[in-house]
């Protein structure tokens, strides 16, 4: 499980890229990019990323469930994703 301050801070990201969205859309359009350079680093919505909504990973997450695979395997296995199975043949 990652640390409690990297998960904040990710939060703190995704707060400031929705609060400086509408700005950025305008700037964009005007094709002012020096009032893009004075805005905070954290409003570029790219500068956020996918964790595991469950331990907080980073890496090897899946996007259409929101977790780790890790976290993915050992829920699927408990049955608790509908419509989720293991693989036999």
């Amino acid at each position: 499980m990652s640390k409690a301050a990297w998960i904040e801070r990710d939060k703190r990201k995704r707060e400031t890229a929705k609060k400086y969205a509408a700005l950025r859309a305008e700037l964009k359009a005007k094709k002012d990019y020096a009032g893009l350079a004075k805005l905070p680093r954290d409003a570029s919505p790219v500068r956020t990323v996918n964790r595991c909504k469950i331990s907080g990973r980073r890496r090897s997450h899946l996007r259409k469930f929101g977790v780790s695979r890790l976290t993915f395997r050992e829920l699927a296995l408990s049955g608790l994703i509908p419509g989720v199975t293991k693989a036999s043949w």
